[in-house]
């Protein structure tokens, strides 16, 4: 038997991070996971792939948008072949990156299956044959999530695909149905979308991004609703039948014109769970909620002093780079370090065009929790830098307290959001005021600015938007 000071079950994100620091910080590490080289759902069928293609939607989308500025390009030939390389070689890159920081580090990195024997023994199914058995000291798991089904409607056809299909590319349908408004579907939709698909969104809610705030959700809808072939709200589907033609798929809402349509591809993007199953917590002392996910405490220790969970599987948002910060401070932890998890802000950030990001408490939290705030809003036609680029779909808002103008949240709708919404971040982590933004010179012309003259705002009056003062009542 083996013996190892740190073993880390799960390569993603969460999971090479942990070990990446463990070793840094001088410890005997082993991370064991399925794959060739670290780097888990994000890295090889989520996050990475999804915006490599989505950077290839944008180009397309703009090249279209550039005949109003008197540059036209010819329709788009796709070279499906060429475009899964592109997608791969990004993969394959970053992954190896990562194993190659793997072997500089030292971390001895087993590809296969771990699942525990008891508190201190993990058995390992190799993926090359064999099993080995790892004694540790402490443990970390990060097994993530896959994507879920939607009960009683999931059918077993190759025509009805997750995420981890779509990225493939196999081919472009003609016609494509998302399940689901959240952000998985809404970025698999417009990537499609650029690429030729007449793609409908089914969403039972009221709205899309379930969630977010209305007023940045409404912005990104309406650039949607230009792009898609519809967007269906208050929308169940009640079944689905493979056809020869396709999908039939049967919907039910008050808008409904056609209750039953076909699809040549279904793509099911209604979330996702966690996986536990298989992993041996049972001989553990490890708890794990009704929902699935493993409990843990401020730390991230789990009801087994030993053992340390990191990621999707703990709940909350089901992010990447939370998982990282998990990851990091259950290693601090485990050294015996003062720490805790407890993040002022998580931003999130949806990668459409526009994107839309946000971060602390969303004006939507807000009212839920009956928190008291003041909410200012900078539109992007306002903007210099909007301006030049011809993007008006833009809105920038900070969430404040009244009282002492502390930033409590932000959120952005436009390009480049993603990019954006970290200055909003750290606001928040530092408890930052509106004077300290609005007296924070940002360079002109960038979007950046619309970030100041939000706080500006907060005083009643920014350079670029004029607010008449309210008449005193006489």
């Amino acid at each position: 038997m083996s013996k190892t000071q740190l073993a880390v079950i799960g390569g993603g994100p969460g999971g090479y991070a942990a070990a990446f620091h463990a070793a840094d910080l001088g410890m005997q590490v082993t991370l064991i996971d399925l794959e060739k080289n670290p780097g888990g759902v994000c890295l090889y069928r989520g996050c990475i792939p999804s915006k490599a293609l989505l950077h290839v939607a944008k180009l397309i989308s703009e090249a279209e948008e550039a005949k109003k500025w008197g540059i036209s390009f010819g329709k788009p030939e796709i070279d499906l072949d060429k475009l899964r390389r592109f997608k791969k070689k990004v993969v394959t890159k970053l992954t190896g990156g990562l194993g190659q920081l793997t072997k500089q580090r030292k971390i001895t990195y087993i590809q296969g299956r771990a699942s525990f024997i008891n508190s201190n023994t993990i058995a390992i199914e190799k993926s090359d044959g064999g099993m080995d058995e790892l004694s540790f000291d402490n443990a970390i798991l990060a097994t993530g999530s896959i994507p879920t089904k939607i009960p009683g409607i999931s059918i077993d056809s190759p025509k009805v695909i997750t995420s981890r299909e779509a990225l493939e590319l196999e081919d472009i349908p003609e016609k494509l149905l998302v399940l689901g408004g959240g952000y998985i579907g809404l970025e698999m939709g417009s990537v499609y979308s650029a690429l030729g698909s007449k793609v409908t969104v089914v969403e039972m809610m009221p709205a899309l991004l379930p969630g977010a705030d209305k007023d940045l959700v409404d912005i990104l809808t309406r650039t949607l609703q230009k792009r898609f072939e519809s967007i269906l709200l208050n929308t169940k589907v009640i079944s689905l039948a493979e056809t020869k033609k396709g999908i039939k798929v049967k919907l039910e809402g008050e808008t409904i014109k056609e209750p039953e349509q076909v699809f040549d591809k279904v793509l099911v993007s209604v979330g996702r769970r966690v996986i536990t199953e298989g992993l041996g917590i049972e001989n553990t002392n490890i708890k794990v909620t009704n929902r699935g996910f493993v409990v843990i405490n401020e730390k991230m220790q789990t009801d087994d002093p030993a053992i340390y969970s990191i990621g999707d599987i703990v709940g909350g948002a089901m992010l990447a780079h939370k998982a990282s910060a998990e990851g990091k401070v259950a290693v601090e932890a485990i050294l015996g370090n003062k720490v805790a998890f407890e993040p002022a802000a998580i931003p999130a950030v949806v990668f459409t065009d526009p994107e839309l990001a946000w971060t602390g408490i969303s004006e939507n939290e807000a009212k839920e929790k009956g928190i008291e705030v003041e909410v200012t809003r900078f539109p992007w036609p306002a903007s210099g830098r909007a301006t030049t680029l011809d993007r008006f779909d833009g809105l920038t808002k900070l969430i404040f307290d009244p009282k002492t103008g502390r930033v409590l949240g932000m959120g952005i709708v436009g390009p480049g959001a993603g990019e954006l919404i970290a200055e909003g971040t750290l606001a928040v982590e530092m408890a930052a005021l509106a004077k300290d933004i609005s007296l924070t010179i940002h360079p002109h012309p960038t979007l950046s600015e619309t970030v100041m003259e939000s706080a500006e705002l907060f005083f009643g009056h920014t350079t670029h938007l004029y607010k008449p003062k309210k008449e005193s009542p006489e």
